[in-house]
Protein backbone atom coordinates (compact mmCIF):
# COMPACT_ATOMS: atom_id res chain seq x y z
CA UNK A 1 0.00 0.00 0.00
CA UNK A 2 2.81 2.39 0.94
CA UNK A 3 4.57 1.53 -2.32
CA UNK A 4 1.44 2.37 -4.29
CA UNK A 5 1.06 5.70 -2.54
CA UNK A 6 4.72 6.43 -3.11
CA UNK A 7 4.47 5.93 -6.86
CA UNK A 8 1.22 7.87 -7.20
CA UNK A 9 2.39 11.01 -5.40
CA UNK A 10 4.93 12.29 -8.02
CA UNK A 11 2.35 11.95 -10.79
CA UNK A 12 -0.11 14.09 -8.86
CA UNK A 13 2.58 16.68 -8.25
CA UNK A 14 3.59 16.65 -11.89
CA UNK A 15 0.01 17.24 -13.04
CA UNK A 16 -0.26 20.26 -10.76
CA UNK A 17 2.77 21.97 -12.29
CA UNK A 18 1.87 24.91 -14.52
CA UNK A 19 2.38 24.41 -18.22
CA UNK A 20 5.38 26.26 -19.64
CA UNK A 21 4.20 27.64 -23.00
CA UNK A 22 7.78 28.17 -24.15
CA UNK A 23 8.52 24.49 -23.70
CA UNK A 24 5.31 23.55 -25.49
CA UNK A 25 6.12 25.82 -28.43
CA UNK A 26 9.64 24.39 -28.58
CA UNK A 27 8.12 21.00 -29.49
CA UNK A 28 7.16 22.28 -32.95
CA UNK A 29 9.47 25.28 -33.42
CA UNK A 30 12.27 24.93 -35.97
CA UNK A 31 15.42 27.03 -36.52
CA UNK A 32 14.90 29.81 -39.05
CA UNK A 33 18.20 28.76 -40.60
CA UNK A 34 16.34 25.65 -41.82
CA UNK A 35 14.23 27.09 -44.63
CA UNK A 36 12.90 23.63 -45.30
CA UNK A 37 10.78 24.12 -42.18
CA UNK A 38 9.33 27.27 -43.72
CA UNK A 39 8.66 25.34 -46.94
CA UNK A 40 6.46 22.99 -44.94
CA UNK A 41 4.61 25.95 -43.44
CA UNK A 42 3.94 27.43 -46.88
CA UNK A 43 3.05 24.16 -48.59
CA UNK A 44 1.33 24.69 -51.97
CA UNK A 45 0.21 28.26 -51.16
CA UNK A 46 0.10 30.70 -54.05
CA UNK A 47 0.78 33.75 -51.88
CA UNK A 48 2.69 33.86 -48.61
CA UNK A 49 2.49 37.05 -46.58
CA UNK A 50 5.63 37.76 -44.53
CA UNK A 51 5.12 40.46 -41.92
CA UNK A 52 7.33 42.74 -39.87
CA UNK A 53 6.88 44.09 -36.36
CA UNK A 54 8.60 47.37 -37.27
CA UNK A 55 8.73 49.15 -40.60
CA UNK A 56 12.47 49.72 -40.48
CA UNK A 57 14.60 46.97 -38.95
CA UNK A 58 17.29 45.43 -41.12
CA UNK A 59 16.73 41.81 -40.14
CA UNK A 60 13.10 41.84 -41.23
CA UNK A 61 14.09 43.01 -44.71
CA UNK A 62 17.13 40.74 -44.92
CA UNK A 63 15.15 37.66 -43.95
CA UNK A 64 12.49 38.45 -46.55
CA UNK A 65 15.24 38.68 -49.16
CA UNK A 66 16.72 35.39 -48.01
CA UNK A 67 13.33 33.68 -47.94
CA UNK A 68 12.33 35.01 -51.36
CA UNK A 69 15.62 33.93 -52.90
CA UNK A 70 15.09 30.45 -51.49
CA UNK A 71 11.49 30.29 -52.69
CA UNK A 72 12.51 31.42 -56.18
CA UNK A 73 15.28 28.88 -56.48
CA UNK A 74 13.58 25.93 -54.78
CA UNK A 75 9.81 26.45 -54.97
CA UNK A 76 9.15 28.31 -58.19
CA UNK A 77 8.11 31.65 -56.69
CA UNK A 78 8.23 34.48 -59.20
CA UNK A 79 6.91 37.77 -57.73
CA UNK A 80 7.97 39.89 -54.77
CA UNK A 81 5.05 42.14 -53.77
CA UNK A 82 5.66 45.11 -51.48
CA UNK A 83 3.46 47.49 -49.50
CA UNK A 84 4.32 50.28 -51.96
CA UNK A 85 2.56 52.14 -54.75
CA UNK A 86 1.48 50.26 -57.87
CA UNK A 87 3.32 52.73 -60.11
CA UNK A 88 6.45 52.38 -57.98
CA UNK A 89 6.27 48.64 -58.52
CA UNK A 90 6.00 49.17 -62.27
CA UNK A 91 9.19 51.23 -62.32
CA UNK A 92 11.14 48.72 -60.22
CA UNK A 93 9.72 45.86 -62.29
CA UNK A 94 11.01 47.54 -65.45
CA UNK A 95 14.48 47.59 -63.92
CA UNK A 96 14.28 44.02 -62.61
CA UNK A 97 13.05 42.64 -65.94
CA UNK A 98 14.71 44.87 -68.53
CA UNK A 99 17.45 46.82 -66.73
CA UNK A 100 15.59 50.07 -67.37
CA UNK A 101 16.79 52.96 -65.19
CA UNK A 102 19.03 53.25 -62.16
CA UNK A 103 17.61 51.39 -59.12
CA UNK A 104 19.15 53.86 -56.67
CA UNK A 105 17.54 56.78 -58.48
CA UNK A 106 14.21 54.97 -58.77
CA UNK A 107 14.18 54.20 -55.06
CA UNK A 108 15.14 57.76 -54.15
CA UNK A 109 12.40 59.19 -56.34
CA UNK A 110 9.68 56.71 -55.40
CA UNK A 111 10.24 55.90 -51.74
CA UNK A 112 9.19 59.21 -50.21
CA UNK A 113 6.70 60.42 -47.61
CA UNK A 114 4.96 57.37 -46.07
CA UNK A 115 7.20 55.09 -48.17
CA UNK A 116 10.46 56.71 -47.04
CA UNK A 117 11.36 53.68 -44.94
CA UNK A 118 11.67 51.43 -48.00
CA UNK A 119 14.67 53.37 -49.34
CA UNK A 120 17.23 51.16 -47.64
CA UNK A 121 20.37 49.26 -48.51
CA UNK A 122 18.51 46.05 -47.65
CA UNK A 123 15.84 46.60 -50.29
CA UNK A 124 18.44 47.77 -52.79
CA UNK A 125 20.26 44.47 -52.24
CA UNK A 126 17.03 42.57 -52.95
CA UNK A 127 16.27 44.52 -56.12
CA UNK A 128 19.83 44.10 -57.38
CA UNK A 129 19.65 40.36 -56.71
CA UNK A 130 16.39 40.13 -58.66
CA UNK A 131 18.00 41.84 -61.64
CA UNK A 132 21.02 39.53 -61.52
CA UNK A 133 18.74 36.50 -61.26
CA UNK A 134 16.92 37.58 -64.42
CA UNK A 135 20.20 38.03 -66.28
CA UNK A 136 21.24 34.53 -65.27
CA UNK A 137 17.82 32.94 -65.85
CA UNK A 138 16.02 34.74 -68.68
CA UNK A 139 13.81 31.67 -69.06
CA UNK A 140 12.31 32.09 -65.55
CA UNK A 141 12.39 35.78 -64.64
CA UNK A 142 11.19 37.20 -61.34
CA UNK A 143 9.02 40.29 -61.03
CA UNK A 144 8.45 43.12 -58.56
CA UNK A 145 4.99 44.40 -57.66
CA UNK A 146 3.67 47.27 -55.53
CA UNK A 147 0.12 46.71 -54.28
CA UNK A 148 -0.58 49.90 -52.31
CA UNK A 149 -2.73 52.92 -53.24
CA UNK A 150 -1.02 55.91 -51.63
CA UNK A 151 0.32 57.25 -54.92
CA UNK A 152 -0.08 56.74 -58.66
CA UNK A 153 2.81 58.22 -60.62
CA UNK A 154 2.67 60.15 -63.91
CA UNK A 155 4.06 57.17 -65.79
CA UNK A 156 0.99 55.17 -64.84
CA UNK A 157 -1.29 57.89 -66.22
CA UNK A 158 0.82 57.94 -69.40
CA UNK A 159 0.41 54.19 -69.85
CA UNK A 160 -3.37 54.51 -69.79
CA UNK A 161 -3.66 57.59 -71.99
CA UNK A 162 -1.09 56.21 -74.43
CA UNK A 163 -3.10 53.02 -74.77
CA UNK A 164 -6.32 54.99 -75.26
CA UNK A 165 -4.63 57.13 -77.93
CA UNK A 166 -3.57 54.02 -79.85
CA UNK A 167 -6.71 51.97 -79.36
CA UNK A 168 -9.64 54.32 -78.79
CA UNK A 169 -8.36 57.68 -80.13
CA UNK A 170 -11.80 59.31 -80.02
CA UNK A 171 -11.83 58.82 -76.25
CA UNK A 172 -8.47 60.48 -75.64
CA UNK A 173 -9.81 64.03 -75.06
CA UNK A 174 -12.22 62.69 -72.46
CA UNK A 175 -9.46 60.80 -70.63
CA UNK A 176 -7.18 63.81 -70.67
CA UNK A 177 -9.99 65.87 -69.19
CA UNK A 178 -10.77 63.33 -66.47
CA UNK A 179 -7.10 62.84 -65.54
CA UNK A 180 -5.84 66.42 -65.84
CA UNK A 181 -6.22 67.51 -62.21
CA UNK A 182 -5.18 64.17 -60.69
CA UNK A 183 -2.00 63.55 -62.66
CA UNK A 184 0.91 64.16 -60.24
CA UNK A 185 3.28 67.09 -60.65
CA UNK A 186 6.48 67.39 -58.63
CA UNK A 187 7.98 64.81 -56.29
CA UNK A 188 6.05 62.03 -54.58
CA UNK A 189 6.34 63.83 -51.24
CA UNK A 190 5.22 67.16 -52.69
CA UNK A 191 2.21 65.63 -54.41
CA UNK A 192 1.07 63.59 -51.38
CA UNK A 193 1.30 66.58 -49.05
CA UNK A 194 -0.45 68.92 -51.46
CA UNK A 195 -3.18 66.49 -52.45
CA UNK A 196 -4.25 65.61 -48.93
CA UNK A 197 -4.35 69.34 -48.11
CA UNK A 198 -6.99 69.97 -50.77
CA UNK A 199 -10.58 70.48 -49.55
CA UNK A 200 -12.40 67.19 -49.26
CA UNK A 201 -15.09 68.32 -51.72
CA UNK A 202 -12.39 68.81 -54.35
CA UNK A 203 -10.85 65.43 -53.63
CA UNK A 204 -14.29 63.84 -53.98
CA UNK A 205 -14.77 65.48 -57.39
CA UNK A 206 -11.37 64.27 -58.54
CA UNK A 207 -12.14 60.76 -57.29
CA UNK A 208 -15.34 60.74 -59.31
CA UNK A 209 -13.36 61.75 -62.42
CA UNK A 210 -10.79 58.95 -62.16
CA UNK A 211 -13.55 56.46 -61.35
CA UNK A 212 -15.34 57.51 -64.55
CA UNK A 213 -12.14 57.02 -66.53
CA UNK A 214 -11.73 53.51 -65.16
CA UNK A 215 -15.36 52.60 -65.88
CA UNK A 216 -15.06 54.00 -69.40
CA UNK A 217 -12.01 51.89 -70.21
CA UNK A 218 -13.36 48.78 -68.51
CA UNK A 219 -16.48 48.99 -70.68
CA UNK A 220 -14.50 48.90 -73.94
CA UNK A 221 -14.14 45.66 -75.86
CA UNK A 222 -10.47 44.57 -75.79
CA UNK A 223 -10.28 43.53 -79.42
CA UNK A 224 -7.14 41.62 -80.36
CA UNK A 225 -4.99 42.91 -77.51
CA UNK A 226 -6.86 41.18 -74.71
CA UNK A 227 -3.85 40.90 -72.40
CA UNK A 228 -2.75 44.49 -72.88
CA UNK A 229 -6.30 45.69 -72.33
CA UNK A 230 -6.55 43.78 -69.04
CA UNK A 231 -3.36 45.41 -67.75
CA UNK A 232 -4.45 48.89 -68.82
CA UNK A 233 -7.81 48.48 -67.11
CA UNK A 234 -5.92 47.46 -63.97
CA UNK A 235 -3.67 50.53 -64.22
CA UNK A 236 -6.78 52.69 -64.52
CA UNK A 237 -8.38 50.83 -61.61
CA UNK A 238 -5.44 51.63 -59.33
CA UNK A 239 -5.55 55.30 -60.34
CA UNK A 240 -9.22 55.23 -59.33
CA UNK A 241 -8.32 53.48 -56.07
CA UNK A 242 -5.84 56.23 -55.20
CA UNK A 243 -8.43 58.92 -55.87
CA UNK A 244 -11.04 57.05 -53.85
CA UNK A 245 -8.69 56.61 -50.89
CA UNK A 246 -7.98 60.34 -50.70
CA UNK A 247 -11.67 61.20 -51.01
CA UNK A 248 -12.31 59.99 -47.45
CA UNK A 249 -12.21 62.31 -44.45
CA UNK A 250 -8.61 61.60 -43.48
CA UNK A 251 -8.64 63.78 -40.37
CA UNK A 252 -11.79 62.53 -38.64
CA UNK A 253 -14.14 59.59 -38.47
CA UNK A 254 -13.45 58.72 -42.09
CA UNK A 255 -10.00 57.33 -41.27
CA UNK A 256 -11.52 53.97 -40.36
CA UNK A 257 -13.34 53.77 -43.70
CA UNK A 258 -10.21 54.88 -45.57
CA UNK A 259 -8.05 52.19 -43.96
CA UNK A 260 -10.71 49.56 -44.55
CA UNK A 261 -10.78 50.53 -48.22
CA UNK A 262 -6.99 50.55 -48.41
CA UNK A 263 -6.52 47.02 -47.04
CA UNK A 264 -9.25 45.69 -49.30
CA UNK A 265 -7.71 47.38 -52.35
CA UNK A 266 -4.22 46.05 -51.54
CA UNK A 267 -5.65 42.53 -51.33
CA UNK A 268 -7.60 42.97 -54.57
CA UNK A 269 -4.50 44.18 -56.41
CA UNK A 270 -2.41 41.29 -55.13
CA UNK A 271 -5.06 38.71 -56.03
CA UNK A 272 -5.49 40.28 -59.46
CA UNK A 273 -1.75 40.02 -60.12
CA UNK A 274 -1.59 36.44 -58.92
CA UNK A 275 -4.53 35.32 -61.02
CA UNK A 276 -3.38 37.24 -64.09
CA UNK A 277 0.20 35.97 -64.00
CA UNK A 278 -0.27 32.62 -62.27
CA UNK A 279 2.80 33.44 -60.15
CA UNK A 280 3.56 32.23 -56.67
CA UNK A 281 4.20 35.36 -54.65
CA UNK A 282 5.84 36.63 -51.47
CA UNK A 283 3.79 39.52 -50.09
CA UNK A 284 5.82 41.85 -47.86
CA UNK A 285 4.03 44.22 -45.50
CA UNK A 286 3.65 45.12 -41.84
CA UNK A 287 2.16 42.53 -39.50
CA UNK A 288 -0.81 44.88 -39.31
CA UNK A 289 -1.60 44.17 -42.97
CA UNK A 290 -0.61 40.55 -43.69
CA UNK A 291 -2.38 39.14 -40.60
CA UNK A 292 -5.99 38.15 -40.07
CA UNK A 293 -7.01 39.89 -36.84
CA UNK A 294 -6.71 43.59 -36.12
CA UNK A 295 -5.48 45.08 -32.85
CA UNK A 296 -6.84 48.53 -33.74
CA UNK A 297 -10.46 48.13 -34.94
CA UNK A 298 -11.07 51.87 -34.60
CA UNK A 299 -8.41 52.56 -37.26
CA UNK A 300 -7.88 49.26 -39.08
CA UNK A 301 -11.23 47.45 -38.93
CA UNK A 302 -10.23 44.60 -41.26
CA UNK A 303 -6.83 43.59 -42.54
CA UNK A 304 -5.49 42.78 -45.98
CA UNK A 305 -4.74 39.26 -44.76
CA UNK A 306 -8.40 38.62 -43.99
CA UNK A 307 -9.37 39.73 -47.49
CA UNK A 308 -6.61 37.56 -48.95
CA UNK A 309 -7.97 34.55 -47.09
CA UNK A 310 -11.49 35.34 -48.36
CA UNK A 311 -10.21 35.32 -51.94
CA UNK A 312 -7.64 32.52 -51.85
CA UNK A 313 -8.54 30.36 -48.86
CA UNK A 314 -5.65 28.07 -47.89
CA UNK A 315 -3.74 29.27 -50.97
CA UNK A 316 -2.83 32.29 -48.80
CA UNK A 317 -0.53 31.73 -45.80
CA UNK A 318 0.23 34.47 -43.28
CA UNK A 319 3.55 34.49 -41.42
CA UNK A 320 3.86 37.12 -38.68
CA UNK A 321 7.19 38.29 -37.33
CA UNK A 322 8.09 39.25 -33.76
CA UNK A 323 11.33 40.34 -32.08
CA UNK A 324 12.78 40.44 -28.60
CA UNK A 325 14.95 43.55 -28.47
CA UNK A 326 16.73 45.92 -30.78
CA UNK A 327 16.50 49.01 -32.95
CA UNK A 328 14.37 50.50 -35.70
CA UNK A 329 13.88 53.77 -37.57
CA UNK A 330 10.68 55.76 -37.14
CA UNK A 331 9.36 59.31 -37.16
CA UNK A 332 9.68 60.73 -33.63
CA UNK A 333 6.18 61.81 -32.61
CA UNK A 334 7.57 63.72 -29.62
CA UNK A 335 9.46 66.23 -31.77
CA UNK A 336 8.14 69.06 -34.00
CA UNK A 337 8.10 67.94 -37.61
CA UNK A 338 8.49 64.31 -36.50
CA UNK A 339 12.10 63.78 -37.66
CA UNK A 340 13.23 60.24 -38.42
CA UNK A 341 15.29 58.78 -35.58
CA UNK A 342 16.65 55.41 -34.51
CA UNK A 343 14.98 53.93 -31.42
CA UNK A 344 16.13 51.02 -29.27
CA UNK A 345 13.83 48.92 -27.08
CA UNK A 346 14.22 45.97 -24.75
CA UNK A 347 12.07 42.89 -24.30
CA UNK A 348 8.41 43.75 -23.74
CA UNK A 349 7.69 42.57 -20.20
CA UNK A 350 4.52 40.55 -19.94
CA UNK A 351 4.18 40.46 -23.72
CA UNK A 352 4.14 37.55 -26.12
CA UNK A 353 7.76 38.27 -26.98
CA UNK A 354 8.96 37.59 -23.43
CA UNK A 355 7.79 33.98 -23.67
CA UNK A 356 8.82 33.56 -27.30
CA UNK A 357 12.34 34.56 -26.32
CA UNK A 358 12.59 31.40 -24.18
CA UNK A 359 11.49 28.97 -26.88
CA UNK A 360 14.94 28.63 -28.45
CA UNK A 361 18.32 30.32 -28.31
CA UNK A 362 18.19 30.69 -32.07
CA UNK A 363 15.75 32.60 -34.26
CA UNK A 364 12.95 30.23 -35.16
CA UNK A 365 9.77 29.62 -37.12
CA UNK A 366 6.76 27.84 -35.69
CA UNK A 367 3.65 26.65 -37.51
CA UNK A 368 0.90 27.90 -35.20
CA UNK A 369 -1.61 25.54 -36.82
CA UNK A 370 0.41 22.55 -35.66
CA UNK A 371 1.23 23.71 -32.14
CA UNK A 372 0.41 21.36 -29.28
CA UNK A 373 -2.98 21.80 -27.58
CA UNK A 374 -1.33 23.40 -24.55
CA UNK A 375 0.62 25.78 -26.75
CA UNK A 376 -2.57 26.62 -28.65
CA UNK A 377 -4.28 27.52 -25.43
CA UNK A 378 -1.52 30.04 -24.68
CA UNK A 379 -1.47 31.34 -28.25
CA UNK A 380 -5.22 32.01 -28.09
CA UNK A 381 -4.87 34.47 -25.22
CA UNK A 382 -4.55 38.24 -25.69
CA UNK A 383 -1.18 39.68 -24.65
CA UNK A 384 0.70 42.90 -25.43
CA UNK A 385 2.64 42.49 -28.67
CA UNK A 386 4.96 44.95 -30.37
CA UNK A 387 3.59 46.47 -33.57
CA UNK A 388 5.56 49.56 -34.61
CA UNK A 389 4.81 51.44 -37.81
CA UNK A 390 6.37 54.52 -39.36
CA UNK A 391 5.90 56.68 -36.23
CA UNK A 392 6.98 56.11 -32.63
CA UNK A 393 5.81 56.32 -29.88
CA UNK A 394 2.25 55.57 -30.97
CA UNK A 395 -0.85 54.29 -29.12
CA UNK A 396 -0.83 51.03 -31.08
CA UNK A 397 2.79 50.08 -30.32
CA UNK A 398 2.04 47.23 -27.92
CA UNK A 399 -1.67 46.44 -27.97
CA UNK A 400 -2.91 42.95 -26.98
CA UNK A 401 -2.93 40.39 -29.79
CA UNK A 402 -3.82 36.71 -30.14
CA UNK A 403 -1.09 35.03 -32.13
CA UNK A 404 -3.06 31.89 -32.97
CA UNK A 405 -5.85 33.80 -34.73
CA UNK A 406 -3.60 36.46 -36.25
CA UNK A 407 -1.26 34.28 -38.32
CA UNK A 408 -0.75 30.78 -39.66
CA UNK A 409 2.90 30.79 -38.58
CA UNK A 410 5.33 32.98 -36.71
CA UNK A 411 8.98 33.93 -37.15
CA UNK A 412 10.69 35.16 -33.98
CA UNK A 413 13.96 37.09 -34.07
CA UNK A 414 15.79 37.65 -30.80
CA UNK A 415 17.63 40.79 -31.87
CA UNK A 416 17.12 43.36 -34.62
CA UNK A 417 18.98 46.48 -35.73
CA UNK A 418 17.88 49.61 -37.54
CA UNK A 419 17.68 49.34 -41.31
CA UNK A 420 20.31 51.24 -43.30
CA UNK A 421 18.38 54.16 -44.72
CA UNK A 422 19.76 55.56 -47.96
Amino acid sequence: MAACLGTAAPAAVAESRPVDPARELARTARPLSDLGALDRVIGPAKVVGIGEATHSSAEFFENKHRIFEHLVEKKGFTTFALEAGWSTGLRIDDYVRFGKGDPKEIMREEFQNAYRFWNTEEYLDLIMWMRQHNLRHPDRPVRFMGNDIGYAGPGQFDLVTGYVARTYPKLLPRFEELYRASRPVGSVDEWMRAYVARPREERQRLAADVQRAHALLAARKPGRGHEEHAWMVQHARVIAQVGTEYAYDLTGDGVQDAMLYRDRAMAENTVWWQRRTGHRMLLSAHNGHIGYETTMPDQYPRLQGAYMRDALGPAYVSVGTTFGRGSFNAADTREPGEPIRTFTVGVLKGGNEETLGRVSRRDFVVDLRKATPRARAWLNEFRPTRSIGTAYPWPGDDLPARLATSYDALIHLHDVSAARLR
